[in-house]
């Protein structure tokens, strides 16, 4: 488990290659994604190394439905009972995790991207293939600020899943890029800003016309905090420019 501040009053919690972020504000806390199932345990102690309780936990947000940024939603909404939000359009994702398109075979890329070994075999002992369904959650509206820890606004970036969402935490010049946007490939082992491989991808050419979504929220100094990998400082358009020429795999 690797636990830091990226900016703040948001702390980056990745467990197997798969990025948790915790917005405080005013001792109550805004989980963004859940990670997988193993990460339940993880964020209990990354909670209390912050010198919070589950308790504290107000809300939670998920980006997409993707088992790996789902996997301990289930334990959040039965063992904390708070809301949890996410687009409607990967509602039936949520509830049957392993459901989803995506443009190409999954099983091709260990094959033709090795590096991808470490992380993959990493998140299967995290509980990638063990993840439950969550029903009862709250539809993300575009364009709302939500009244919860951080006050994020909703950016829609479909094409990853036709329901995947940005946050942007305007007050705290952050923007949680989920997997519209990041800066490794689980499925290649690729590094810097990218869009994920259609091994997981729904529609790869929607995924990167979302990206102009995202410029509008860049002042020139936002830390973009994507779903996998490290933080990106560089600039929001100048991420975007550089996740364009990767293109797609």
């Amino acid at each position: 488990m690797m636990l830091r501040e990226v900016a703040d009053g948001v702390h980056r919690l990745e467990h197997a290659y798969v990025n948790v972020y915790v917005v405080e504000q005013e001792g109550r806390l805004l989980v963004v994604d859940t990670g997988l199932p193993a990460t339940w345990r993880v964020l209990g102690e990354a909670l209390r190394r912050l010198g919070h309780r589950p308790s504290d936990v107000a809300a939670a947000v998920l980006t997409h439905a993707h088992f790996d940024h789902t996997g301990s939603a289930a334990m959040v909404r039965s063992r904390l009972g708070v809301p949890i939000w996410l687009h409607e359009e990967d509602f039936t994702i949520a509830a049957d995790p392993y459901r989803y398109a995506h443009e190409n075979a999954r099983a091709i890329y260990p094959l033709r991207y090795p590096r991808s070994l470490r992380g993959l075999a990493s998140m299967t002992a995290a509980g990638a293939l063990s993840v439950r369904g969550v029903e009862g959650l709250r539809p993300l509206r575009p364009g709302v600020e939500l009244l919860v820890p951080g006050r994020p606004q909703v950016v829609f970036t479909p094409g990853h899943t036709f329901g995947h969402c940005a946050l942007h935490l305007a007050e705290r010049d952050v923007l949680i890029t989920g997997d519209a946007l990041v800066t490794l490939d689980p499925y290649t082992g690729r590094r810097g800003p990218q869009i994920i491989a259609g091994a997981a991808t729904a529609d790869s050419a929607q995924a990167l016309a979302s990206l102009e979504r995202l410029v509008p929220c860049d002042s020139g100094s936002t830390v973009l905090l994507p779903g996998h990998g490290e933080p990106w400082s560089g600039g929001v358009a100048a991420a975007v420019e550089r996740a364009r020429a990767v293109g797609a795999h």
